[in-house]
């Protein structure tokens, strides 16, 4: 019953995996179809049989390393959210099957009118429950230090003022932006430290489902660090791939700041405070995210992203526009960065 389609081409990995299934299953009596991809070389497929789902991955192993997977895979779980299950493992071939945590994304819920207030408390609260619950082992996740901070931040000089704008990188420009990656790292590394899934967005949270058949399930962690308490909130209310008026951010912001704190998490002295280290940690990670926009065009050939940067890149002009640490950079986006964007066909923007 696998699954193939007839006219695909060869798919070496794949027919790979098939028969790494058979053996677990001992039949060939399954379905197997895509699930989803992400900007790595990491495939996702839904494995189906006799009424029940799983979902395999297949990473190959000279490009992934799936032991991040399993480690935090498991961490998430001791906390009691909900995140996959792993069921079996081949390290060696590059293969893990996990329980299903449904197909349905946040964003998926919410494009199509879903309930955003109750989809972000649930998502709050989950992420508060990681923070606490997570505090054994969070220190055991690489450091999210200064070199790491800095060198995702010089993927935008780099991919996206250099590659993709095709701008001189002159003196000037390179001081000014060093200036403002000085008070990104040092504003992240005043903050408090705690378990930070990186990627907790709307793409990688599922509505409902899976084993715990609560909201959300939670995806795409392998890349967890021990980092900044405002960096997965940055994540989930500036979301590279939907918008929020501001004032729904901020009223989400102080909901999770009070939650947080009675939960005992370190929120810092005052919501003043709260709201800075969100502001800067937001425009960190959105400098990072547009350079590997732009990166997953240029290298890598894949442009699905583009249409996400002049969203992003609004986040960083509105946030650097409000702090003068920060001037610098809003200058430069609404100088040299929007006038060409502006001029850009449809496929560049």
């Amino acid at each position: 019953m696998i699954s193939v389609d007839d006219g695909a081409q060869a798919d070496p990995r794949l027919e790979q995996l098939q028969r790494w299934l058979s053996v677990l299953f001992g039949s060939r009596d399954f379905g197997i179809a895509p699930a989803s991809a992400d900007a790595s070389f990491r495939r996702y497929f839904r494995v189906t049989r006799n009424g029940q789902s799983w979902i395999a991955m297949d990473a190959p192993p000279e490009k992934e390393n799936i032991e991040p997977y399993i480690r935090v895979a498991n961490m998430l779980v001791a906390a009691g959210v909900n995140a996959p299950h792993i069921i079996e493992t081949n390290i060696a071939e590059g293969f893990l099957l996990n329980s299903d945590l449904g197909g349905r994304t946040y964003l998926a819920e919410i494009d199509s009118g879903g309930d955003a207030d109750r989809l972000y408390h649930d998502a709050m609260d989950a992420l508060v429950q990681i923070q606490v619950n997570g505090r054994e082992h969070a220190v055991e996740l690489p450091a999210y230090d200064d070199a790491l901070l800095r060198r995702e931040m010089t993927l935008f000089p780099e991919w996206f003022w250099g590659r993709h704008l095709q701008l001189t990188l002159d003196a000037a420009t390179t001081a000014g932006l060093q200036g403002v990656f000085d008070a990104l790292t040092a504003d992240a590394l005043s903050q408090p430290r705690v378990f930070v899934h990186r990627d907790y967005h709307s793409r990688n949270l599922m509505v409902g489902g899976g084993k715990l058949g609560a909201n959300p399930g939670i995806l795409d962690f392998q890349d967890a660090v021990y980092g900044p308490v405002t960096y997965d909130l940055v994540s989930l209310l500036r979301d590279c791939y939907v918008a929020w008026p501001i004032e729904r951010v901020h009223g989400w912001l102080v909901r999770f700041r009070d939650v947080a704190k009675a939960a005992g998490v370190d929120t810092g002295s005052d919501q003043k405070a709260f709201l800075r280290w969100f502001d800067f940690m937001g425009v960190q990670r959105h400098l990072k995210a547009i350079g590997i926009f732009a990166r997953l065009w240029h290298r890598d050939g894949k442009s699905g992203y583009l249409k996400d940067i002049p969203r992003t890149l609004n986040y960083v002009r509105v946030v650097s526009g409000s702090y003068p640490e920060l001037q610098f950079l809003r200058e430069l986006i609404d100088g040299r960065v929007m006038p060409l964007l502006n001029q850009a066909t449809p496929a560049l923007r």
